[in-house]
């Protein structure tokens, strides 16, 4: 088909241009950009309220999951009328807000939705904590024994943690937290967490920062969640030949050892349908008790 070929949609009162909507983009899936804005459209209530108020920056695959891609932190030109921004150290994100918005980028190919950790309304004080468990080897089958460790002890600490695939390799454990540690404490729980884990279980974790240093460890990444980084959005697909989306789990799934593919654009709306979003699942916490007991808090 002809690559000039476009179409216009009407969406909640803005006209949109969706071009080329018969180029696939995961092929191995079958799934062409007409089939992925219809995916997002099913996915934009629970993928908008994971990026409301954070700064997003996508990944843009013009020509496919097996073509070349870039990240996209500027909002794309010519920014459309209806599409905010927010301004940060000189660079204009997008503020995804609404289905309109969100279905522009995905005719520009942004196959990949990533949302800062610090808020954009109070950028000093996180709503959640996150341990990153990335996986050294790109096919990691013990990925799931890793983060049932990690929930177990932050349960033997009082704390309640859901998991969420991210994916592409790894898992993130998330901890929904009241609004009143700053980043650099949760970093002193981070390191307590992160180096209590790699010294019992030295042949599964370790905290090492250099991939090369790392053999076939999976690294406890707490470094990472910190203002200004970004995390896939919980129900962002990936540019995986699987089409595989990021994914909160039931713990339970978990000890079943679920595979991260097994999650996709192709399911993922039967899921949501059925499960809701499991991250509402858990009430924000307090960790100070668990900073004070490990010397660094307010006493």
């Amino acid at each position: 088909m002809s690559r000039s070929v476009k179409g216009t949609v009407v969406v909640d009162g803005q006209e949109l241009t969706v071009s080329n909507p018969e180029k696939l983009l995961w092929p191995e899936m079958g799934i062409t950009k007409a089939i992925f804005l219809q995916r997002l459209a099913a996915l934009s209530p629970w993928l908008l309220k994971h990026c409301q108020d954070r700064l997003l920056t996508t990944i843009r695959f013009p020509d496919g999951v097996n073509g070349k891609s870039f990240y996209q932190k500027n909002s794309p030109a010519p920014t459309p009328a209806f599409v905010e921004t927010v301004t940060r150290e000189g660079i204009h994100y997008v503020k995804l807000t609404s289905l309109p918005v969100l279905l522009w980028l995905g005719n520009l190919a942004c196959l990949e939705y990533h949302a800062s950790f610090d808020r954009v309304s109070n950028p000093e004080h996180p709503t959640e904590w996150v341990l990153d468990l990335d996986p050294t080897l790109e096919e990691e089958p013990r990925i799931m024994e890793a983060a049932l460790l990690v929930g177990d002890l932050l349960r033997s600490l009082g704390i309640s943690s859901v998991p969420k695939t991210s994916g592409a390799t790894g898992v993130q454990v998330i901890i929904p937290i009241v609004q009143d540690l700053t980043f650099d404490e949760l970093r002193r729980i981070g390191e307590f967490v992160g180096a209590f884990l790699a010294d019992k279980h030295p042949g599964l974790f370790t905290i090492e920062r250099l991939k090369k240093n790392r053999g076939d460890l999976i690294y406890i990444d707490y470094l990472q969640h910190y203002q200004g980084k970004t995390i896939i959005a919980p129900y962002s697909p990936r540019a995986r030949r699987a089409a595989s989306v990021s994914t909160p789990l039931h713990w339970d799934e978990v000890r079943r050892n679920v595979a991260i593919a097994d999650y996709n654009l192709l399911n993922i709306e039967d899921r949501l349908r059925k499960e809701g979003d499991l991250l509402d699942t858990v009430a924000p916490q307090s960790l100070r008790s668990i900073l004070q007991f490990i010397g660094g808090g307010k006493r």
